[in-house]
């Protein structure tokens, strides 16, 4: 409707459906384009546009274009190239699908004709923009608001210095896999970017608490943080973040490995509207952790806690209790669980959408027989994954076959399910999608000829 028109409008994302599009945009950026005018070198319908509409008015018109139509407006005339290419048309945009062909020279492009129209900007994987590409970006744009610059391998502290200085707007950065990045990045994107909201530092492994404790102080509005893959994240930085930024809803400490209950504990004391939180091969937390979300984050809707060997029934039994809005949850390798966390999960977490129960080997067909009963089966249940659940069997899908929302199951390695069980099971709910593999029988062994007699073959290989 025209509403949604309206709301589209500020909006202009570069994401072309078509690769060819893209070096005829980077023509139309550089100006390298003719336009039509210049090449018949007659006057068209387009000038008697230009001299009745005015300007304003053919904006509001060229701001319902998408991108194909407008590169195409901007090779037109130099009028409409003005036009479509005026900064008002470029709010929002996404290079991702360009990112081998990006450049500087096409960032520093961008950065001149947008200015200070432009509010987000992703250069996700664009590996060959740097450090000055980067610094005139930081020059023309300073309203940006949304910068992802994950996977640009090739910036250092010095474009966090550019975007401190003249980015103050900034709320959401991205630069995760930035792996020349340091602390110095940190203490400076603390000073100059106080209005933070969501950070990713993921394997950025040369970040250390000292640089998380300068923008926990400092960016006291973040919402979300992200280290995944951390080495250098410990219990310091999490304590700062949660004594300094209450209002943290989504935290992810995958594979920080010296993460233990002390900074998880913190975290869970002090930021009460956490609805994610990974701790997934934090191998150190214990049930103290569970046990402590239980009793602060009652708005908990995804918790993902994979290869966290430690976590019992004790405190998934707490956890269930505790926070039953909880939607999806991943225990892949909490090995010493039992049917008994099924059962509670089955009874208290009602609206439970996804479970990962791989590698958790003590599970039984009488627990997957109290998830199938329980109200989050009947209703919201769809994915379940049990791969290498060593000893449930054939009992365990016909539970299952009882759900009527499941969408998706995973069974590799399931070594008491046979190949003809879920083939029945597949039967009974056609629209299911089963994961799951059967190696193929082993061929009989090829006996040694007989003296002077033909070699005998393998009849399932093929000779080359």
């Amino acid at each position: 409707g025209t509403a949604e028109r309206k709301t589209s409008a500020n909006k202009r994302t570069l994401k072309f459906p078509m690769r060819r599009f893209f070096s005829g945009w980077c023509a139309v950026m550089n100006l390298q384009t003719k336009t039509k005018p210049e090449r018949n070198g007659v006057v068209t319908s387009d000038d008697l546009i230009n001299k009745r509409l005015p300007k304003e008015l053919l904006l509001k018109v060229f701001s319902f274009l998408d991108v194909v139509s407008l590169c195409r407006c901007a090779q037109v005339s130099k009028a409409w190239n003005i036009l479509a290419l005026d900064g008002s048309n470029w709010q929002e945009i996404d290079l991702f699908e360009f990112q081998r062909d990006i450049e500087g020279p096409v960032v520093q492009n961008i950065s001149q004709r947008c200015g200070g129209f432009l509010r987000k900007l992703s250069l996700r994987g664009c590996q060959s923009v740097g450090d000055h590409a980067m610094h005139s970006f930081a020059l023309n744009c300073r309203n940006i608001e949304v910068l992802n610059l994950s996977g640009c391998r090739r910036i250092t502290d010095a474009t966090c210095q550019s975007i401190s200085r003249h980015c103050p707007r900034l709320a959401y950065l991205d630069l995760s896999s930035c792996s020349q990045l340091t602390d110095r990045s940190l203490r400076v994107l603390a000073e100059g970017c106080p209005q933070l909201e969501r950070l990713d530092i993921s394997w950025c492994t040369q970040v250390y608490p000292a640089g998380v404790q300068v923008i926990a102080r400092s960016c006291r509005r973040l919402r979300a943080f992200f280290s995944k893959g951390c080495p250098g994240v410990n219990d310091f930085a999490v304590e700062a973040l949660a004594a300094n930024c209450p209002l943290l809803e989504v935290v992810n400490l995958q594979e920080c490995g010296s993460v233990t209950d002390r900074g998880v504990m913190s975290l869970a004391s002090n930021c009460h509207s956490l609805t994610y939180l990974c701790i997934s091969n934090c191998s150190q937390v214990t049930d103290n952790t569970l046990q402590s979300l239980a009793q602060h984050c009652k708005d908990l809707r995804t918790l993902e806690v994979a290869g966290c060997s430690r976590l019992t029934d004790v405190g998934f039994q707490a956890l269930s209790r505790g926070c039953n809005k909880l939607e999806r949850m991943d225990l892949e390798e909490c090995n010493l669980i039992t049917d008994s966390t099924l059962n509670h999960l089955a009874c208290y977490c009602t609206k439970l959408e996804r479970l990962s129960l791989s590698h958790c080997e003590l599970i039984t067909d009488e627990g997957i027989r109290h998830l199938s009963v329980g109200p989050n089966a009947l209703e919201h249940l769809t994915i379940l994954e049990l791969d290498n659940c060593p000893i449930i069997s054939e009992a365990s899908l016909e539970h299952l076959a009882k759900c009527p929302s499941l969408r998706r199951v995973d069974l590799y390695d399931c070594q008491l399910i046979t190949q003809e069980a879920v083939g029945k099971f597949n039967m009974r709910k056609p629209g299911l999608k089963i994961h799951t593999y059967f190696p193929p029988a082993t061929p009989p062994a090829v006996q040694a000829p007989p003296p002077g007699g033909a070699p005998r073959v393998c009849r399932c290989c093929i000779i080359l």
